[in-house]
């Protein structure tokens, strides 16, 4: 019985999209509470110093090379190919599986140990303001992370099939493991092999979230053979399709590779500062501009064909995603010391620390809207099949961003870092949305200017209510224990919402009534009476769903 309630958990499918977009949602969410646990861990340990520095660096190649190979062949190439092979011919899918995975493990294994070699050199242009030991520490560190690499490659492939497959239970889990794995290694193995544990936790968590999708996938069919072809179809195909994809992603490591560079020769602990701030800022804009992004992508392929149906789902699209990200900038921004203490403040991360990360922060919220905005531009431009107008915008911008990056860290340090990352973000989202403009000859820009300025009224009224409740409770409670921290941050953030939403209603906010909607129909589960149906709310629907 429990053998079989097992294989059903391992070999379970979504039936509906929205089924899957909720577990990919709530898993999304347990991983990036996961992941804030992690920093706060990390940030005791180490406090924001040259230690971090340290090991946010070391990630960077492995990482480059994870990115560059494996996610780009997957998400562009490898699923669309294998689940138009499961459909027919289900032998040739998992000969692909097989050819594909080979082709993989054998290209990572010889980088891996090509990289591993020339570490070293590697390691001094990519951190060039670092001391002799601490380049000898990342050296060091990187190679270890190389035997992650390895894991996640394989790792990317089954999920890839678990995803092709709906089989989204396992795949929504394993980067949890990944998270626990880095929390294993910064509590167990740091006192015993100091900060290289973090590196074989990082090893660690791979390892796990490897394993489980491995298990996963075997359950659904999967036999490993020894299959190496060259003139594999599907292959040859998935390498296409993959190139303009990796181009794209070259463009964002670029920027995590200039602020290694530059974060180097700064104070120490400005990677570390850097990386922890962006993390933070990243929550709301994985919950929101990165759900909103993927749920409208298919909407705007299927009405590409039809400017007004476009048009509007963009715009939708686009008014939602300020409705749910300007309000969480706003938040951010307020309550800045609060959210920084409550998720870092603890053991070596203290007051000075503090003061440098949520100053980061601050100023990572400004661009918050335009980096959320960006992904669902993006895709407007996929959906066209035109992958080269993102790609020489986001190279324009990564130009500017360099330039301005020297410039301003020489006057403001890592602030100066994340002013140069804002500014050429929304200088990237403007340029993005001008040339769509001109494509289109309209972006719907009156309604989304009118939502705009309902939204920045209510989002005003929020922040006045958020700094009176938070002032006086942090002259009584201070900032030196997490529960007076917490209950500001609760306090101070519950008013400011409900405040914001009360607002949006008075105003009369379309992206409010839309919010309760969805509320109402997909968590309340209340019946609606029918109705008819015009094309504005049939895109609604889309979206929502």
């Amino acid at each position: 019985m429990i053998k079989v309630k097992l294989k059903n958990l391992f070999s379970s499918q979504s039936k509906t999209i929205t089924s899957a977009a909720i577990l990919l949602g709530a898993a999304s969410l347990v991983s990036r509470l996961f992941g804030v646990l992690r920093d706060r861990v990390l940030a005791g340990q180490f406090g924001a110093g040259g230690e971090l520095d340290v090991y946010y660096a070391a990630f960077r190649i492995p990482d480059l090379i994870f990115n560059l190979l494996i996610l780009g062949s997957l998400s562009a190439g490898f699923i669309p190919v294998f689940t138009s092979l499961v459909g027919s011919n289900k032998n040739k899918a998992w000969e692909l599986v097989n050819v594909f995975f080979n082709f993989i493990i054998l290209t990572v294994f010889i980088l891996s140990a090509l990289m591993v070699a020339t570490a070293p050199w590697l390691v001094k242009i990519i951190t060039p303001g670092f001391s002799p030991e601490q380049l000898a520490t990342t050296t060091k560190m990187t190679q270890i992370m190389f035997f992650s690499l390895m894991f996640l490659a394989m790792s990317g492939i089954f999920g890839s099939v678990l995803q092709s497959l709906k089989s989204f239970f396992i795949y929504s889990i394993a980067p949890i493991l990944y998270n626990i794995g880095i929390i294993i290694g910064a509590i167990f193995f740091v006192p015993i092999l100091g900060i290289y544990g973090l590196a074989w936790g990082v090893v660690l968590g791979a390892f796990m979230h490897m394993l489980i999708q491995i298990v996963a996938a075997w359950t659904l069919g999967y036999r490993w053979r020894w299959r190496f072809d060259l003139g594999n179809k599907g292959l040859r195909k998935i390498l296409t399709l993959m190139v303009p994809r990796t181009m794209g992603i070259m463009v964002s490591q670029i920027n995590f590779l200039v602020v290694t560079i530059i974060g180097s020769t700064l104070a120490a602990g400005s990677i570390a500062v850097f990386n922890l701030a962006n993390n933070i800022q990243s929550f709301p804009l994985g919950l929101f501009g990165v759900s909103f992004a993927v749920a409208a992508f298919p909407t705007l392929s299927e009405a590409v064909n039809n400017k007004k149906k476009f048009i509007q789902a963009l715009s939708l699209t686009i008014r939602q995603i300020l409705f749910l990200v300007i309000p969480a900038s706003v938040l951010l921004i307020v309550l800045r010391a609060q959210v920084v203490r409550v998720i870092l403040g603890s053991g070596k991360f203290d007051w000075n620390d503090t003061l440098l990360t949520l100053q980061v922060l601050s100023i990572f919220a400004v661009s918050l809207f335009a980096q959320s905005c960006i992904l669902v531009l993006a895709r407007a431009y996929y959906a066209q099949q035109d992958t080269k107008t993102p790609f020489v915008v986001g190279l324009v911008t990564e130009v500017i961003n360099f330039i301005l990056a020297v410039s301003l860290s020489r006057w403001f340090g890592v602030m100066g870092l994340a002013a140069a990352f804002s500014l050429s973000t929304i200088i990237n989202f403007l340029l993005l949305a001008i040339i769509l403009r001109q494509r289109f000859g309209s972006m719907d820009g009156m309604k989304i200017l009118i939502s705009f300025s309902k939204i920045c009224v209510a989002a005003f009224m929020m922040a006045i209510v958020a700094q009176a409740i938070k002032y006086p409770m942090q002259q009584w409670l201070g900032l030196q224990t997490f529960i007076g921290v917490a209950s500001q941050t609760l306090a101070a953030g519950s008013a400011g919402l409900v405040t914001y939403f009360t607002t949006c209603w008075l105003i009369k906010s379309e992206e409010f009534k839309l919010f309760i909607e969805v509320v109402n129909k997909k968590i309340l589960k209340k019946p609606q009476l029918p109705e008819e149906v015009t094309e504005q709310e049939s895109l609604t629907q889309n979206l929502s769903s």
